[in-house]
């Protein structure tokens, strides 16, 4: 279960942003939507889901990209760029990451809190990677700690600490003295993650696996929503010949689709499984598949490939954090799976819902809680973005937000910020006048 989320010097966002997952104090209300865990005997309350609102080129995006360049970060286990191909170039070349109005190369910062096998989990990275777009600048770690149930287990900043491993003592391979402490800062590597490297081969391969299992896994982040091939490092069926998979074609003709049933073909000739429409010839009443593609719309298209996600989630337990999830997709029938991650008869392994939009529908005190709905705003005068929630304003005051009140009739009249008044009446007037004078 994802705590909290923070990034500063991350593309616009020049200073800190802080995605917080947990109940701010005093939300009363929808509490069916909250993820309970007890850890060390004390109560966290998750947010089930959050939802991103503000303006294009605000840096919704952004905080999105964020997450998944670190988890990209931690899997690799080095801050060296990797010609993988990936949807979100970020997270293949750091130089992209840094804000880009920022000369002085100020460090990237990175900070996520989950829970994970009856542990909370809080991992801290801060890299060097040069001002935006510097090539050749020599990359560092400047520092990286792991902090388990509050207790620090190491700290890398210019000298390696090791602290209490007993917070998790049935991981441990070997207990801390002179000699491995000497051996792992010995080690180091000013690309490398310790936590993958030195952690992981001198004191706990165990819980170093954990970790990197749960980015691996259970923190499923889609950026850039017109990169679907991205889906297939979670669930890319490989299946003989044909494979419909029950659940996802049920859903499919609930959403719906042009064809009798939808479902993956493998060709003998290729490794990779394609998504085909599957109806009938009223003819010769034998069955035809078709390239899903020219038959389907594209959002059904979308929906299908997006949907074994979310049966994932719901089934593991995992985040599922996805840039602009609603694109091409009804609200109707997002709005139903909202429903889900915020059913406690069906989402028992606390799986979570991030996404952002420019839908205003969801913008209600029926379907989200006010620290579920959250604002990115770019500051006119630093170009700087800012991320905040709904429960920031508070209840009383002028600025307060009751629990019950128009979300979104507040919202289009800029009572909440992230908003942006646009208007293209001028562009017309001059291309016509120009026109004119012609």
């Amino acid at each position: 279960m994802l705590l909290e989320f923070k990034t500063k010097n991350y593309k616009s966002f020049s200073e800190e942003a802080d995605l917080i997952m947990t109940a701010a104090p005093k939300q009363k209300g929808l509490d069916y939507s909250l993820c309970r865990e007890k850890i060390k005997g004390k109560e966290i309350r998750g947010l089930s889901t959050s939802v991103l609102y503000g303006p294009n080129a605000s840096g919704k995006t952004n905080i999105i990209s964020a997450m998944d360049v670190l988890r990209a970060i931690v899997l690799r286990g080095n801050i060296r760029n990797t010609e993988e191909l990936m949807p979100n170039p970020a997270a293949a070349n750091l130089e992209l990451i840094p804000n880009n109005q920022d000369i002085e190369g100020n460090p990237v910062e990175f900070l996520i809190e989950f829970t994970e096998g009856g542990y909370k989990i809080k991992y801290e990275l801060i890299i060097y990677v040069g001002a935006f777009m510097e090539v050749e600048a020599q990359r560092k770690v400047i520092r990286e700690a792991l902090i388990v149930n509050n207790e620090m287990v190491f700290e890398r900043n210019d000298h390696l600490q090791i602290g209490v491993l007993k917070a998790i003592n049935d991981y441990v391979q070997n207990r801390s003295d002179n000699n491995l402490l000497e051996i792992a800062e010995r080690g180091l590597n000013p690309e490398e993650l310790f936590l993958t490297n030195g952690f992981r081969l001198i004191y706990s391969g165990s819980f170093a696996k954990l970790i990197t299992d749960w980015f691996a896994n259970k923190f499923m982040v889609i950026c850039r929503a017109d990169s679907m091939q991205l889906i297939k490092r979670f669930s890319d069926p490989q299946k003989p010949t044909v494979y419909i998979e029950k659940t996802t074609n049920d859903a499919a003709k609930i959403f719906g689709i042009n064809s009798n049933a939808i479902g993956y073909v493998v060709a003998d000739d290729e490794s990779e499984s394609k998504l085909f429409s599957f109806f009938k010839n009223l003819k010769n009443k034998k069955n035809i598949a078709m390239a899903a593609d020219l038959f389907e719309s594209y959002g059904t298209i979308r929906f299908i490939t997006i949907f074994p996600l979310v049966i994932k989630a719901l089934l593991t337990g995992a985040v599922l954090s996805v840039d602009e999830f609603d694109a091409s997709i009804h609200p109707m029938a997002l709005n139903s799976i909202i429903n889900v991650f915020h059913n406690d008869d069906i989402n028992v392994k606390h799986a979570q819902l991030i996404f952002n939009t420019h839908n205003p529908i969801f913008l209600n005190s029926n379907v989200f809680r006010r620290d579920e709905i959250k604002f990115v705003e770019r500051e006119e005068d630093t170009n700087n973005s800012i991320l905040y929630a709904l429960s920031d304003f508070g209840t009383t005051g002028d600025k307060g937000v009751r629990q019950h009140e128009d979300y979104m009739k507040h919202y289009f009249v800029g009572h909440y910020g992230a908003i942006k008044d646009i208007d293209f009446t001028p562009i017309f007037e001059e291309l016509l006048a120009r026109e004119a004078d012609e």
